[in-house]
């Protein structure tokens, strides 16, 4: 199987859309029959849950919004059963350390341990108290953007069960994991949103953007104090809004669905996220053109990019790349400010290739248990990293050799320097896509050995691990033929030092670092 099936992936994604659905369901039937107490004093709405459901398409179970929603409320059903356990708990220390060590283990994309331990160690003391608080703001957010998901539900909803009307906390700051707006209420999943008139957004502010949502049947308000503004109204299957609607922008329009480009998220010095401003046309553009260049030098990756990238969203920050969660497919984070032409390309392809190995771990079990231990050298970090780090960046950096490989054909055939010029790159760009080339192929080339040790000496690797890293070796053999040709040049052009460098970095790391032996597991 080729590494780029696109008809195995659209199948894969009819099964994780189906998987969704059910563990929704199963979610929903466990809070139902094993958690009600405890929903019921969170104000858990799982009625509602219930309903919306119901009401998602069933394509929306792969969004990214939708997604992130239900691996939210899986989070939470477990911190439920965590807060069960607990009040139960006759040895509240080795709970502690049981769940710390947990937590430290499987919680990476989130900042659940510096809830539960904010002090950095297992801490037994007060620990139902952060676990209540866990609970209780994953609720407001849950319940929050379970109303955003289906434009008008929330109205139906209390309008179908006869529900006068239903109360809601929400916060309208800025959203830095979704990319949203202060003051704004991103509805749907086309990225539509909706922003708040400067009257509102004054009040907002005074109250640290605190607010309470009022439902009812036939209209949504928005109670800041004892100021209640109307956001919309329903009249039959038509939602009329009184905030301002701002449509999404565009990078590019495939058969089923648009590109969009989110909101830019912004950085502070200290490499962490600040704030969300709007998004300007020239980096739409940039986006837009880098999206086109792929599909012309690289029509089957585009088909795979158009497939998995749903959203793109600007980032602002120095030292930072990009990057994406797994619990957000589809959604990539991409630094268009310190990053020419050429990055950008790189970028979301890398981003998508993520979002690409992603879906095949939601189907496949590539490796046996976790093995967090740091003991594979990483060529791209020049650091140990684990095995499922050494994975991805492997799957991801030959989607990079690949890449650039086509750009440096694409650029060689009849007419492609006025293409290549065409398109915002320089010659300089092609000479350094083809050191990107030659550099990654040295990467991965390294890592395929460790990854085979991993396999054949410490059978960590299943037979679908076994068979992906089989496919990636052969992918890297096909590219570094294909780019034979040019290496000659590269090593004598302003790239030929930093190749020779890596290749002797690589050589020194095997050296000091070696196959893998079980004594140092």
């Amino acid at each position: 199987m080729p590494l780029l099936d696109v008809p195995s992936l659209v199948r894969l994604q009819e099964e994780f859309c189906l998987s969704m659905k059910r563990l929704l369901s199963d979610l929903c039937l466990d809070l139902e029959r094993h958690y009600a107490d405890v929903a019921k004093s969170l104000v858990l709405p799982v009625a509602y849950f219930r309903f919306l459901s119901q009401a998602l398409e069933r394509d929306g179970y792969a969004h990214w919004k939708v997604v992130g929603w239900i691996e939210a409320l899986n989070d939470l059903v477990y911190f439920i059963d965590l807060l069960q356990q607990i009040r139960e708990e006759r040895n509240p220390r080795h709970f502690s350390a049981q769940l710390y060590a947990e937590c430290e283990e499987k919680f990476f994309e989130n900042s659940y341990l510096d809830d539960l331990f904010p002090r950095g160690v297992s801490q037994a003391s007060g620990l139902e108290r952060r676990l209540n608080e866990l609970c209780t703001r994953l609720t407001q957010e849950l319940t929050q953007e379970s109303l955003c998901l289906v434009p008008g539900l929330p109205m139906l909803w209390c309008a179908s069960r006869k529900i006068p009307s239903w109360t809601v906390e929400v916060q309208f700051g800025h959203n830095v994991e979704r990319a949203e707006l202060f003051g704004t209420m991103a509805i749907g999943v086309e990225g539509d949103m909706y922003e708040a008139p400067p009257s509102v957004k004054r009040a907002l502010k005074q109250v640290s953007s605190q607010a309470t949502i009022l439902v009812q049947p036939h209209e949504l308000s928005l109670k800041i104090g004892q100021t209640v503004a109307p956001l919309c109204t329903r009249q039959g299957n038509h939602v009329e809004w009184s905030w301002t609607h701002r449509s999404p922008a565009v990078a590019t329009e495939t058969r089923s669905r648009a590109i969009t480009v989110g909101p830019t998220l912004v950085y502070g010095k200290d490499r962490q996220p600040r704030t969300v401003t709007a998004t300007s046309a020239d980096h739409v553009t940039r986006i837009e053109r880098a999206w086109t260049i792929i599909q012309e030098a690289w029509p089957e990756g585009h088909e795979v990019l158009t497939l998995l990238t749903t959203r793109i969203i600007p980032l602002k920050a120095k030292g930072v790349v990009s990057f994406s969660y797994r619990h957000r497919p589809g959604l990539s984070f991409i630094n268009c400010f310190d990053r020419d032409n050429l990055d950008l390309i790189d970028d979301v392809i890398h981003e998508n290739s993520h979002h690409h190995l992603n879906l095949l771990l939601r189907k496949h079990v590539m490796y046996h248990g976790d093995h967090n231990q740091q003991i594979f050298y990483s060529p791209w970090r020049s650091s140990l990293r684990p095995l499922r780090g050494i994975l991805h960046a492997t799957f991801t950096f030959t989607m990079g050799a690949m890449l650039f490989e086509r750009l440096s054909t694409w650029a060689s055939g009849p007419g492609g320097s006025t293409r290549w010029k065409r398109a915002g790159l320089t010659p300089n760009d092609l000479q350094r896509a083809r050191f990107r080339c030659l550099e990654e192929v040295e990467s991965v080339r390294y890592s395929i050995q460790d990854l085979e040790y991993a396999s054949w000496h410490l059978k960590w690797l299943t037979g679908s691990g076994q068979r992906l890293v089989k496919q990636l070796a052969e992918t890297i053999e096909q590219v570094e033929q294909n780019i034979a040709p040019h290496r000659k040049a590269v090593l004598a052009s302003q790239f030929g030092p930093a190749l020779r460098r890596h290749v002797k970095e690589l050589q020194k790391a095997r050296q000091t670092y070696g196959p893998v032996r079980l004594g140092k597991v």
